[in-house]
């Protein structure tokens, strides 16, 4: 078993995928030759030739438009947003064209493609680099949002996306690319959507995240154990629509206590949403409010980036808020 960062297991599981099923095809800009601007897709139009991983112009809605025809005539095109940032010109045909295909045909025409784009901060990029707008695409019924944290998880699920018939968003958090590292399968395998996984139990507080959050809440969770003495347990959601609403519950219920993370802005953000489930449904087990730890509700930051994102301290002041009610 290969020991890969989270980057290479996206390209791993890119050439995998295109080796079992000569339907899946790349596109999006300088994904061929140059490899992307992470270098995702490197070796992947060597391998596969300039059919299969096609250098588009610099326009997201078309990229976005021609996948959406591919998936239509029986390809699984995987195309690429360079950063998340740049997806809005393609908002229309994502939300109103890809999403809608399999209910306005009654189920004749559905649309499988998936959407890579790199999201979130931490990289010093910026404010048009660095942002995580994952709550405009959860709102829109037929399409699904996963957020990997993990390599393993990167490849595994990328692989049920790609295999699966629905449109699908997934987000690779850029800040975690190279330094996370983790055993990935060689060959195929896949990870199902709509199920978290818990990289730490624990009794007291549940923290919940996902994509680059979830380190920070192990993080933190390892401090407030060794400072504090609390038991905190880490849900890593994996995909936010489907949403393991099952596994979340479960452990809200256990523990009575709930601090989320997220990066986004606070306002609208999907935080709000496993806020409102918790209090809907599982209000009798809490022990004190929930409490969301997330980014601001401004412009994102370029010199106050480590002020704006969510960091083990801030979750820490969080979980003592919790306990301490």
């Amino acid at each position: 078993m290969a020991t890969l960062t989270l980057l290479q297991a996206v390209n791993d599981g890119l050439k995998t995928e295109m080796r079992r099923d000569d339907r899946v095809v790349v596109l999006g800009e300088d994904v061929g030759k140059n490899g992307g601007v992470f270098r995702a897709t490197e070796g992947l139009q060597a391998e596969f030739g300039v059919d299969r991983v096609i250098d588009t112009p610099l326009a997201e809605s078309g990229i976005i438009g021609a996948a959406i025809g591919m998936a239509l005539y029986g390809l699984r095109p995987v195309p690429e947003i360079q950063f998340m940032d740049f997806i809005y010109p393609a908002f229309d045909q994502i939300v109103s064209e890809a999403a809608k295909f399999r209910y306005r045909s009654g189920g004749q025409f559905p649309c499988p493609m998936v959407i890579r784009t790199p999201y979130g901060g931490g990289i010093k990029g910026g404010h048009y680099h660095s942002q995580s707008a994952e709550a405009y695409f959860c709102h829109t019924p037929g399409l699904q949002v996963v957020v990997p944290s993990t390599p393993h998880d990167a490849k595994g699920l990328l692989a049920t996306c790609i295999r699966g018939e629905d449109p699908v968003l997934f987000l690779e958090p850029k800040r975690v690319y190279r330094s996370i590292k983790g055993e990935v399968p060689e060959g195929e395998y896949t990870v199902p959507l709509g199920k978290l996984a818990i990289p730490r139990e624990g009794t007291q507080v549940t923290l919940v995240a996902w994509g680059s959050m979830t380190h920070i809440a192990l993080e933190a969770a390892e401090q407030a154990q060794k400072e504090k003495g609390i038991s905190c347990e880490v849900l890593d959601l994996r995909s936010l629509v489907p949403l393991d609403k099952a596994g979340l519950l479960e452990s809200v219920t256990k523990t009575g206590r709930v601090v989320v993370i997220g990066e986004a802005p606070r306002t609208g953000g999907f935080a709000g949403e496993i806020s409102a489930i918790i209090a809907e449904e599982a209000i009798d087990s809490m022990e004190a409010p929930i409490v969301r730890v997330t980014g601001f509700d401004t412009p994102f930051p370029y010199t106050l980036e480590h002020a704006y994102m969510p960091n083990a301290g801030r979750v820490m002041k969080a979980i003592e808020t919790v306990v301490n009610f």
